[in-house]
């Protein structure tokens, strides 16, 4: 593996653990708020970060590579209400989907051929993870602080099938 495709591919999976320990926080607020639909949604939500973080993980491991695992920041904590939350996590999503476009377009330049193939799966995600939050986001910017209509769309929240936790990332 190309050595600068390899130091990209771990900064992604540190993103990924980033991103999981970020949708956690993100539940705990939610809990906290008695929010709990939306607690279970993003608890799910870091299941699925995780699971892509140990994706790479064991892809960069399969190769022969080291896995450079470095600290992870601490998370926001506190929003402004629980739209803001998944404000939050569209803007997490979007950044990470310009992660992988630049990861995919470096491993292209290097001729990293098989490292594309593994980021296909990737860009493919991105696509329904951004598609999700950005309809979440869509409806808590309809329904504004309407409480009847909030407790709807934490009813509705909590109806998310939590993944598995799968035993070395394997999706």
């Amino acid at each position: 593996m190309h050595s600068d495709v390899l130091r990209a591919i771990n900064v992604q999976i540190n993103s990924e653990f980033s991103a999981w320990y970020q949708y956690l926080a993100m539940a705990a607020f939610c809990e906290r708020e008695k929010f709990t639909g939306a607690a279970r949604w993003l608890k799910a939500q870091s299941v699925e970060e995780y699971q892509h973080g140990m994706k790479l993980f064991d892809f960069v491991l399969a190769r022969n590579g080291v896995v450079e695992l470095t600290a992870i920041q601490q998370p926001e904590r506190e929003f402004e209400s629980f739209g803001e939350v998944f404000e939050s996590a569209l803007r997490q999503e979007q950044a990470v989907t310009e992660q992988i476009n630049s990861l995919y377009e470096l491993a292209f330049k290097s001729k990293g051929f098989i490292e594309m193939t593994e980021l296909q799966w990737f860009l493919t995600e991105q696509v329904e993870e951004e598609k999700s939050a950005r309809e979440w986001v869509a409806r808590f910017r309809l329904v504004g602080d309407d409480p009847g209509s909030l407790l709807d769309l934490d009813r509705e929240l909590g109806q998310r099938a939590t993944p598995p936790a799968a035993a070395g990332g394997k999706v």
